[in-house]
C-alpha cells in the first residue's frame, strides 16, 4: 500500500512525504534483508536515517537490525525531497496518460524537449511538471525515467520520488520495462523483422551525433515491417521497434546504420521532403508498476503529421 503522508514541519507548514506500508509474509528475516527485498537500495535507506524519513515495524520505529515476524507490517517514511533549484516551474499543458501517487504517464508532443539545455532552457516537459508539483504541494525533483528526444513524440514515464525513478531504472535494466515506438524510414525494408546489435558511441568531433562504433555501448533494436508504401516516386517503410536498451539516439543511429534512415531525421540521413522531424513515435510502454507489481500497459496513438504521410498512400 502506498499513501502520502501529510505531517506538520518545525515551521508550522504542511510537508508532504512518501509513505509505503509492506506485509512481511515470512518471518525470521532481518528488517534490512527484508527492505532490500522489496528494492530500497543503500542510499535511500541512508537518505531516511539522516534526512528525515522513518522506518517502522507494527508503527513503532525499529532500527535495520531489528527481526521481522510473518504478519508484522512494515512503515516506510521516506524524506522530503527538495525540489532542484536549477528547474524553473512553469505554468503549461501536459497531456496526462495516467497518474497516481508514485508515477506520472505523459503524452509528449514533438517539437518539446523533455529536459532544459542550453538551447532550449525552459518550456520543457520537466519545466511544466516542476510548475505541477509546486501547485499541488508534491515536494520532489522531476526524474524522467523514459526520455524522448525534443522532436520524438510520444509516452514517457516520470517517477515523483528517487526511489521510485530507482525501481524503474531497475525495470529498463533488467529488461522488464517495455517500450515500443513506431516510425517511417526511408527505403523499402526488404526482411520481415529483424534483430539489430550494434553498440552505439559518440562521433568523434561531434557533442550531439551518435555512431555504431566497435568500442560504444551495447545497444540492441527489434524491428518489424508493417506496410512498405510509395511516396511521390519515393519508398518508404513503416516500421514498429522494440527498444532494449535506452542509448542516445538508439533507434535513429541503427536505422540510419541499417539503410533506412528515419523520414525527417536529416540529422542521420533523412529528409524533410514529406514531414518536417523525425517520424518517430512512442506508442506504447509496458511495465510493472514499481511497489504494486501491476502490470501496466498505456497507448498512445501516432500524430497527425506521421499518419498524414500514411494516409496519403492508403
Amino acid at each position: 500500500m502506498i499513501r502520502s503522508l501529510m505531517t506538520m514541519g518545525e515551521d508550522k507548514q504542511k510537508e508532504r512525504r512518501f509513505h509505503i506500508t509492506y506485509r512481511v509474509e515470512t518471518g525470521n528475516l532481518l528488517l534490512r534483508e527484508f527492505l532490500h527485498s522489496k528494492g530500497i537500495s543503500k542510499r535511500t535507506l541512508t537518505a531516511i536515517k539522516y534526512a528525515g524519513g522513518e522506518i517502522t515495524v507494527n508503527s513503532v520505529v525499529q532500527n535495520v537490525r531489528y527481526m521481522l515476524r510473518q504478519g508484522d507490517e512494515v512503515g516506510v517514511t521516506l524524506p522530503q525531497e527538495v525540489p532542484s533549484a536549477g528547474l524553473l516551474p512553469e505554468t503549461g499543458p501536459l497531456t496526462k496518460i495516467y497518474e497516481d501517487e508514485a508515477l506520472l504517464v505523459l503524452d509528449k508532443p514533438s517539437g518539446q524537449s523533455t529536459i532544459p539545455s542550453r538551447d532550449h532552457p525552459a518550456g520543457t516537459v520537466a519545466n511544466f511538471v516542476a510548475g505541477k508539483f509546486k501547485r499541488e504541494g508534491i515536494p520532489a525533483t522531476v526524474h524522467v525515467a523514459t526520455r524522448l528526444d525534443r522532436d520524438t513524440s510520444g509516452l514517457i514515464c516520470i517517477a515523483k520520488n528517487r526511489h521510485i525513478h530507482h525501481l524503474l531504472s531497475e525495470q529498463i535494466r533488467n529488461s522488464g520495462f517495455r517500450r515500443q515506438y513506431i516510425a517511417i524510414v526511408h527505403g523499402t525494408v526488404v526482411q520481415e523483422e529483424w534483430t539489430i546489435e550494434a553498440p552505439i558511441g559518440r562521433k568523434d568531433g561531434s557533442i550531439i551525433e551518435r555512431i555504431v562504433r566497435q568500442d560504444g555501448q551495447y545497444a540492441r533494436t527489434d524491428v518489424t515491417v508493417l506496410k512498405r508504401f510509395q511516396k511521390d516516386g519515393q519508398q518508404y517503410t513503416q516500421v514498429a521497434l522494440h527498444l532494449h536498451t535506452g542509448r542516445t539516439h538508439q533507434i535513429r543511429v541503427h536505422m540510419q546504420w541499417s539503410g533506412h534512415p528515419l523520414a525527417g531525421d536529416d540529422l542521420y540521413g533523412g529528409t524533410h521532403e514529406h514531414i518536417q522531424r523525425q517520424a518517430l513515435h512512442c506508442t506504447e510502454i509496458q511495465f510493472s508498476h514499481p511497489l504494486t507489481g501491476e502490470s501496466l500497459d498505456f497507448q498512445s496513438n501516432m500524430p497527425l503529421d506521421m499518419q498524414k504521410m500514411l494516409s496519403q498512400n492508403l
